[in-house]
């Protein structure tokens, strides 16, 4: 028995490290990780009329809306003479990608309950296949913002003053923040709806009020403004300011269109919680995929 035990390549077990992330076992399994993102990205919108089209008009039709009600009807100025919908597009684009993430990861176990009780494969496949899927969905809502760009800048003879800054070499880290965010936020939220159900209901509403405390909509300057007035207590303006989400849309919102204020120490902090919350949400994940069977 013992020359036999020796002889197996791979061993299968539920003893594992309490934050475990073995990428030579992803890496065994990739052909099923691309199989899982081609899967996302190809049959979302199957049997439907517009199909990919989907991808261009919900931040489109978003972008308008936030822009006749936030910039036309509330009068928000997005400062420096960029365009209200470019504006708009940047925030939603970069937004877009994090909630995508959360969404589709916070519900991995009870979305996959059927095939995970059948056929072993490294569970953490799952929610880094939505995060792989979403990054292409992405880098399609981010050439549309390009094109945008493109027209306000170059064919609008001079109307609107914008420019994209050098700072957008750290553009690939500022999504590898939102994947993070993502990642790590919606492994820890599936883990507990294993247990507690209700919090399946709660993270889409979760998520639409966290994008109005993200900046998504209006500058971070905007909410300084009211603290400093008056108009808005100070925990609301620290709540704002120390967002992740608020500092990355920022960033973004710098790098494409030299609007707010590039900090590296908020760069560094956000980065920072980032690796902590994807760090937290691996330990609980892994500690549920032993017996999250069970329970779901």
């Amino acid at each position: 028995m013992k020359a036999a035990e020796e002889n197996w390549l791979y061993t299968i077990s539920s003893n594992k490290k309490l934050i475990d992330l073995n990428f030579n076992e992803i890496w065994r399994y990739r052909d099923l990780l691309l199989l899982l993102v081609k899967r996302d990205v190809i049959t979302l919108y199957k049997q439907t009329i517009l199909g990919p089209l989907w991808y261009f008009i919900q931040p489109l039709f978003t972008s308008v809306i936030f822009t006749l009600v936030f910039n036309n009807i509330a009068d928000i100025d997005t400062g420096n003479g960029v365009p209200s919908f470019l504006f708009n597009l940047a925030g939603i684009s970069s937004w877009n990608y994090f909630s995508a993430c959360l969404n589709g990861t916070s519900d991995t176990f009870k979305k996959n309950q059927g095939i995970f009780g059948k056929v072993y494969f490294p569970r953490i496949i799952m929610p880094m296949s939505t995060i792989l899927s979403n990054l292409i969905k992405f880098g399609i809502q981010f050439l549309v913002f390009i094109s945008f760009y493109i027209y306000f800048v170059y064919f609008t003879d001079g109307a609107y003053n914008t420019s994209i800054t050098t700072a957008i070499i750290i553009l690939p880290l500022i999504i590898l923040i939102m994947a993070l965010l993502g990642l790590g936020f919606g492994m820890l939220i599936s883990s507990m709806t294993t247990k507690y159900r209700d919090l399946s209901f709660l993270v889409a509403f979760g998520v639409q009020l966290l994008m109005y405390g993200s900046a998504v909509m209006y500058p971070f300057s905007l909410i300084q403004e009211k603290v400093n007035e008056g108009k808005l207590p100070d925990w609301v303006g620290f709540l704002i300011e120390y967002n992740p989400m608020t500092i990355v849309i920022e960033l973004f919102r710098y790098i494409m269109l030299s609007v707010g204020g590039f900090s590296l120490s908020k760069l560094i902090y956000a980065f920072t919680i980032s690796i902590l919350v994807f760090l937290f949400g691996l330990l609980i994940f892994n500690r549920t995929e032993k017996q999250f069977i069970d329970t779901i």
